[in-house]
């Protein structure tokens, strides 16, 4: 379960960042902004928290039903907007309840976001014992401020073709959603599941899936460069 709501902050932090790649920079320091003062500011709550306590939360199934429910109608908004924004570009004329439903997609940043913010500041706490709740909190929100802008940088610069971050965006969310379940279900389950993880293994998993994912990329873009000199 743990490792499950683990890769499920993961991916909601990446396909938050990937949205912003849809915004103009005005708007993404906006957020960023946001973000880094609900950072600062939630420590006071994050210091409350106990390792105890959260595992009696991820082993309330309740509890995971309604987030799951919650997670459901994020993802389906996130969809529908990929969706929506191919439609918009190659549909003419665009009825304009669509394009004021495409606006509204577009600007709504996901608020799973901030959750996911919350379990990293109270993270970093149990990290660092004996460190100043408001130095944890406040470079913590100092590190948000800066990663989100670089990170949209970082994703506009490997994906420079909106119509390859729109897929990306479907397919991610669509995953979430399926760990979403995973996550629901997990605890009704009549296998008993390994509670010790392979950090190592899993860490080189990663390391593999990012070295393909940044090699298939350089050589896309390379393919796409002599493409465009062929052509002229």
């Amino acid at each position: 379960m743990d490792t499950v709501v683990l890769v499920l902050m993961l991916l909601t932090a990446f396909n938050f960042l990937l949205k912003q790649t849809f915004w103009k920079a005005i708007a993404v320091g906006a957020i960023a902004a946001v973000c880094a003062v609900f950072a600062g500011l939630m420590w006071p709550y994050a210091i409350e928290q106990s390792k105890s306590q959260i595992a009696n939360w991820l082993g309330n199934q309740p509890l995971m039903l309604d987030t799951s429910v919650i997670l459901s109608i994020e993802v389906c908004i996130q969809m529908a907007y990929a969706m929506l924004a191919v439609h918009v570009a190659n549909d003419y004329p665009v009825k304009p309840r669509m394009i004021v439903m495409y606006r509204f997609l577009r600007w709504f940043p996901g608020l799973l976001i901030f959750p996911v913010l919350f379990s990293g500041l109270v993270y970093l706490i149990f990290a660092f014992p004996g460190t100043s709740f408001q130095t944890i909190a406040w470079s913590y929100a100092a590190f948000i401020l800066v990663v989100i802008p670089c990170g949209r940088y970082l994703l506009l610069y490997l994906l420079p073709e909106k119509e390859l971050r729109l897929e990306l965006f479907f397919l991610t969310n669509a995953l979430v959603a399926i760990l979403g379940i995973v996550a629901t279900v997990n605890g009704k389950t009549s296998a008993a599941g390994v509670s010790e993880i392979d950090w190592k293994a899993l860490l080189g998993v990663i390391a593999i899936a990012l070295a393909g994912g940044v090699l298939g990329l350089f050589w896309w873009n390379i393919r796409s460069r002599r493409k465009e000199k062929s052509m002229k």
